[in-house]
């Protein structure tokens, strides 16, 4: 396993024993393979997508040789429960684009192209979701970020349609003003989710653990929702600048 620092490597209990949880980076194929079959256990399986099945048992598509993926291992048994990937700007300068550019026009954030990290595929094993795999996840994206000497992460935070797009859209109408990226950071979708008008207000909104965290990390949404029809989802674009990584966050991952 490949380490981003060697303080990276974290254990989530204090004990004499060795630690339950460690974080690397992916550093063989063999790694990248087992990211992908979780990928495909927790987005294709569990979600029900069947038009995604297939016999590899893979979720995968091309960025995946040109990411750094990070990992977050369950020291006694072995298996990887958490993953991130993320496209470093050297990484995105090879492929040619964003994977998020299949989705929203980015032409505004042409300036700082080369000062942004995207990161995707956020995937947690559903035994593993009481909070410290995501925390090792974030200090591994705030590492990279580190070494890459990127002043922006960007991504896309996903809501289900499960319901037919209503949770979808009250979570965007209730969004709050300082949610909202400033006019020079706004994109376009590609393929628009398509909004109400007005909120409706019996709707009860649950949001999505990640979006969550972004949000309250201190992340601006940067406009309308996507429509991804193959993941069956509104996507919303996100850009946290690090100078508005909020106090607590910052001095836990960034430290």
């Amino acid at each position: 396993m490949r380490q981003l620092a060697p303080s990276t490597t974290t254990s989530s209990e204090s004990s004499a024993h060795a630690p339950k949880l460690s974080l690397s980076l992916a550093s063989s194929p063999e790694e990248i393979r087992e990211v992908q079959r979780l990928r495909y256990k927790v987005f294709i399986e569990t979600m029900g997508l069947s038009a995604l099945q297939n016999q590899q048992g893979l979720d995968q598509d091309e960025f995946d040789e040109y990411c750094d993926h990070l990992i977050v291992r369950d020291n006694r048994t072995l298996l990887i429960v958490g993953t991130y990937r993320i496209l470093g700007p050297h990484a995105a300068r090879k492929i040619g684009r964003f994977y998020s550019e299949a989705e929203f026009d980015l032409a505004r954030f042409e300036p700082i192209r080369n000062q942004i990290a995207e990161a995707g595929r956020a995937c947690i094993h559903p035994d593993y979701r009481s909070g410290a795999v995501i925390m090792l996840l974030w200090a591994g994206l705030a590492a990279f970020m580190r070494r890459e000497q990127c002043q922006y992460l960007v991504g896309c935070a996903s809501i289900s349609l499960a319901d037919g797009g209503m949770n979808a859209n009250a979570i965007y109408h209730r969004l709050q003003p300082e949610d909202l990226a400033p006019a020079d950071y706004r994109v376009t979708p590609k393929l628009a989710f398509p909004l109400s008008q007005s909120d409706d207000a019996s709707v009860q909104v649950t949001m999505p653990p990640l979006l969550k965290g972004y949000l309250r990390a201190g992340a601006w949404v940067c406009g309308d929702p996507a429509w991804d029809p193959d993941f069956h989802c509104a996507d919303l674009f996100l850009l946290l600048p690090l100078e508005n990584l909020d106090g607590r966050y910052s001095r836990h991952y960034l430290k």
